[in-house]
């Protein structure tokens, strides 16, 4: 069992050892990650896993991706061996991904920190425009998204090398454009809407990004976006075309995006200002 203060973890259980075994169908070994019932109701949340979906990880381990509430909870991690085996050895790594730190090997029954969250602050009665999401991520190729919450690989630190966005309604794919951050302080021109921004097989990841949408469109849209990097975890929420990168590094590879579009409430299209956006 593992305590986890507040925030976004990445539990990564490494490879499962132990006799290969069948029973039922289901081969062992294997392991499930779990959150105990919370009386008040305000238990840990699994929101993702790598490389399969749900609770339960193979043999070759995986990473799974943990909301723990304010006040912190427990997870526990329950390895399942062959019957005649006394005991299943499991090595976690619990790193948080909503502030910089970098991320500590524990054994069953460690403690994670517990500081504040960073997420996204709430933008009241604004309404999401749906998107689709292209990444080039390495050693996995390009990969298509809906645009909703995060895309990529958050917390496995496999690196985004180039993206596009493209609206779903509401706004034409050139009204909005992006461009990405390099590493030893390159960038990419801005590109509109449907094409690809970034590398293909040059093995250069991206350090950064911004998005913005034509002048036109600031009185009745917000673009709010994030990056999930390497070393820093996830960044602070940015907007209109301003740089979105890790804190301590100019070249944190990039793993994970959030970028949302949203309309803004009909009383607050009129006498907005322009939020400077990146050169």
């Amino acid at each position: 069992m593992l305590a986890v203060g507040e925030g976004l973890y990445a539990l990564r259980v490494s490879e499962i050892g132990g006799a290969s075994g069948t029973l039922s169908g289901v081969e062992f070994p294997i392991a499930q990650v779990s959150a105990p019932f919370a009386e008040d109701g305000e238990s840990l949340e699994i929101v993702a896993s790598f490389p399969r979906r749900g609770s339960w990880l193979g043999r070759e381990g995986g990473t799974v991706i943990i909301r723990s509430p304010a006040g912190g909870g427990h997870i526990i991690v329950t390895a399942y061996g062959h019957a005649e085996q006394p005991a299943v050895h499991l090595t976690l790594e619990l790193r948080r991904l909503d502030r910089p730190a970098a991320g500590a090997a524990v054994e069953r029954g460690a403690a994670g920190p517990a500081l504040a969250a960073s997420e996204p602050a709430a933008e009241g009665d604004a309404r999401e425009v749906p998107t689709e999401m292209l990444l080039h991520i390495e050693r996995a190729g390009d990969r298509l998204f809906p645009g909703r919450g995060w895309v990529g690989a958050l917390g496995r630190k496999l690196r985004i090398e180039a993206f596009s966005i493209r609206p779903l309604e509401a706004i034409a794919p050139g009204d909005i454009e992006f461009k990405g951050f390099l590493p030893r302080g390159g960038e990419t021109q801005w590109v509109q809407g449907g094409l690809l921004c970034g590398t293909r097989g040059r093995r250069l990841p991206l350090t950064g990004f911004a998005v913005r949408l034509a002048p036109r469109l600031a009185s009745r849209f917000d673009v709010v976006y994030q990056g999930s990097f390497f070393s820093e975890g996830i960044s602070a929420p940015e907007r209109n075309g301003q740089p979105c990168r890790g804190v301590g590094s100019a070249d944190d590879p990039l793993e994970a995006m959030n970028i949302r579009i949203l309309e803004k409430a009909p009383q607050l299209q009129d006498g907005d200002e322009k939020t400077p956006a990146a050169d």
